[in-house]
């Protein structure tokens, strides 16, 4: 291993042009993915905090007694979907309209009567918040004879889970064409820093060296381009990171950023790998 660092370091600096421009653009592909994956994990933040907002309201009808709404309340936040279930007077009703409406204020008070019926609110745990289980959850609260109404925002709940899918499948694919795109630069400059050799890994073969012997210095190399890449994408993700949350917007930082290196050091790892089991056929 020590004569593979050794022989990595050397054609390396033999040229470190060639291995800066490698470098370069496997830093930049790198970049496009952390941005890419910041941008992503920063919608995956915004849509749980929409998500934690979803919860079902049922209506209660006019003289619904206490007795009854108790009845309800522990029968529902005994499901395990439930993380809690509060109730809402019609006089509280009446000050979150007057607060969250400012625009019907009026209306509200000059009006002798109160418009506005109790409910129930159901809010569910982290992990239930799901199509199905919102829908189940609604017509359970809709058997009882003194609901009047249950609005969980139906059409809007739909748009949320179709976006959280839509925001996982594009993640996937386009995280996994930029991580292809970085493997096949890494690939590409390895297999001209092979031709570039070529007469040295001929004389190699001529006297005996193993196809293993003379694959570990370009692994190492990859490895050493991956990290430098790795380095640059992650220093360049942190600085936009930075430029946005200070110029234009909060965002939230990527959780586990070193993944970026690792993920740097491992693309190189694999198809320096890869390309040299090629390439070597055709020295």
């Amino acid at each position: 291993m020590s004569h593979a660092i050794r022989e990595a370091i050397a054609g390396i600096l033999r040229a470190p042009m060639l291995t800066g421009l490698s470098a370069a653009m496997v830093g930049l592909a790198l970049f496009v993915v952390s941005l890419f994956t910041l941008a992503a994990f920063n919608l995956h933040v915004a849509l749980q905090e929409v998500e934690a907002q979803v919860e079902v309201v049922a209506y209660l009808r006019e003289g619904t007694t206490p007795g009854e709404m108790e009845i309800a309340r522990t029968e529902l936040v005994a499901l395990p979907e439930v993380l809690e279930v509060g109730y809402v007077s019609k006089d509280e009703a009446l000050q979150r309209a007057r607060r969250d409406l400012p625009d019907f204020g009026e209306l509200f008070v000059s009006s002798e009567t109160n418009p506005l019926p109790a409910s129930i609110e159901v809010r569910l745990r982290d992990g239930s918040r799901t199509k199905t289980v919102v829908e189940e959850i609604a017509n359970i609260a809709y058997l009882y004879p003194f609901v009047e109404n249950v609005q969980y925002g139906r059409e809007w709940v739909y748009k949320l889970f179709t976006l959280r899918r839509m925001a996982a499948f594009t993640t996937a694919v386009l995280g996994g064409a930029f991580g292809a795109v970085a493997a096949l630069i890494i690939g590409t400059a390895l297999r001209i820093a092979i031709f570039a050799r070529r007469e040295e890994i001929y004389i190699m073969r001529l006297v005996g060296a193993r196809k293993a012997f003379i694959r570990r210095p370009f692994v190492v190399e990859g490895a050493i381009t991956g990290l430098v890449g790795g380095g640059v994408a992650l220093a360049l993700t942190w600085g936009t990171y930075q430029a946005v949350k200070h110029f234009l917007f909060r965002v939230s930082w990527i959780p586990a950023s070193w993944v970026v290196v690792v993920a740097g050091v491992s693309f190189g790892v694999l198809s320096s790998a890869v390309a040299v089991r090629r390439h070597l056929r055709e020295v």
